[in-house]
């Protein structure tokens, strides 16, 4: 009879501790990490999914021209305001001279204006005088004939002389309504002419705006001649070229601030439960390594996946369709100060860790962000000057400065009452 068969552990009660140890350390690791995990990394969120991101200024001509210079190459630092590239400026500079000599005739036509007010006032005057005159023509007209009509009856006055008084008096009033009308005319001709200057200045009258503003847009055509970096960063891709003829929106290089950088993480759509804005966040970048980690803080959410926004979308309403896990836009703010001790580039790879113990804060803003540093006023500079060049021209023709003849014509003015009772004096006096 056969002697029955031992497993070895059985018969080696060493190696069975030693198996009932190795799992034990099993069961104790497994314990261990359930509550690392617990306690520790189910309050982080990873993805490798993540990179720079960057404003990529372009440079691009507001109007067109030939490329004469070119004072900035791939990866120079500039200085918003500093000129990068230059156009020919000889045609923008022939239209500048045209406008401002064309300002500078309208200010000396508007003028013109003005002054005749004076003059027309004068010759308002001079109707008066004559109305007056004639007036006064027909009441010793009027005296004659009455002296006269009763001796005429008697033949003291002979009818020949009787005739010619009445004559005289048909004459007399003749002028008066030649005069009445000559005297119409002249208060339309002011009238009409006070329509074109009464109560505004010479600089702000519709032909000199309209000139000025002609002036400004040949001087802005010839300031832009000269193409200013808009911010401060580095120049690349520079695809000018000296000699080559641009135009106006065409591509020339790229200005990138590298110290106003952010990070886009994406994550997976399972990862965004716990996100929440605010929320700290640590980075590691490969090209330092882990040595090296930035600090910053989730700054907005993405209102769409990738792939909704992609150029070419996802067709999911076929028969072969395919789960696959999309992933969310999570854009990162970062420390400014950490940038400059170690610059980061647009596009490099980065690993981001989200610390979600905190879930109190919103998933989506509820309003715009505080005004940050992305402006330039360095396009202003152009208009100021412009205007400033036009206020020159408008000052050396004259019309910086109220009007004398328009201020004289408005004190005048208020004689019209005068004029106008003379003239129905006179249309009685016709009676």
């Amino acid at each position: 009879m056969n002697a029955p068969e031992t497993t070895p552990a059985a018969g080696n009660p060493a190696r069975k501790k030693a198996l009932l140890g190795v799992a034990g350390l099993v069961v104790l690791g497994g314990i261990a990490y359930g509550a690392y995990w617990a306690l520790v990394l189910n309050h982080y969120e990873s993805t490798d999914n993540a990179y720079v991101q960057g404003n990529v200024v372009q440079l691009t001509p507001q109007v067109g021209g030939t490329v004469v210079a070119i004072n900035a190459d791939d990866t120079d630092h500039v200085k918003a305001g500093q000129l990068l590239v230059r156009l020919d400026p000889a045609d923008a500079q022939v239209a500048l001279d045209q406008a401002e000599a064309q300002l500078a005739q309208t200010v000396r036509e508007v003028r013109t204006l003005y002054a005749n007010n004076s003059t027309l006032q004068a010759q308002i005057a001079l109707r008066e005088a004559d109305l007056a005159r004639a007036q006064t023509e027909v009441v010793r007209a009027q005296d004659d004939v009455a002296r006269r009509q009763p001796l005429v009856a008697s033949g003291a006055v002979g009818k020949e002389e009787f005739n010619h008084v009445t004559a005289q008096l048909a004459a007399a009033r003749s002028s008066v309504t030649a005069a009445q009308s000559a005297l119409l005319a002249a208060r339309e001709q002011l009238a009409s002419n006070q329509t074109l200057t009464e109560g505004i200045a010479v600089d702000q009258h519709p032909n000199v705006l309209r000139a000025a503003a002609r002036v400004r847009e040949a001087y802005l055509a010839l300031k832009r001649a000269d193409l200013l970096a808009p911010v401060d960063g580095y120049v690349a891709k520079r695809s000018v070229q000296l000699g080559q003829r641009v135009q106006a929106g065409s591509p020339l290089l790229s200005v990138i601030a590298l110290d106003q950088v952010w990070v886009e993480a994406n994550f997976k759509e399972s990862q965004l439960q716990n996100l929440r804005l605010g929320q700290p966040v640590e980075l590691v970048a490969d090209v330092y390594g882990k040595k090296v980690s930035y600090h910053g803080s989730i700054e907005g959410l993405g209102a769409g996946t990738g792939a909704a926004f992609a150029l070419l979308p996802a067709q999911n309403a076929t028969g072969n369709w395919i789960k696959v896990v999309q992933r969310v836009p999570v854009r990162i703010a970062m420390d400014p100060k950490e940038l400059v001790e170690h610059p980061l580039r647009v596009g490099l790879s980065m690993d981001a860790r989200v610390d979600v113990s905190k879930t109190d804060g919103r998933m989506l803003a509820d309003a715009m962000r505080a005004p940050s540093t992305s402006r330039t006023d360095v396009f202003a500079r152009n208009d100021s000057a412009a205007d400033a060049e036009v206020k020159k021209i408008i000052a050396a023709n004259g019309g910086g400065r109220a009007s004398r003849s328009d201020t004289l014509a408005r004190a005048r003015s208020s004689t019209a009452p005068l004029a106008a009772a003379s003239f129905a004096a006179g249309s009685a006096a016709l009676k």
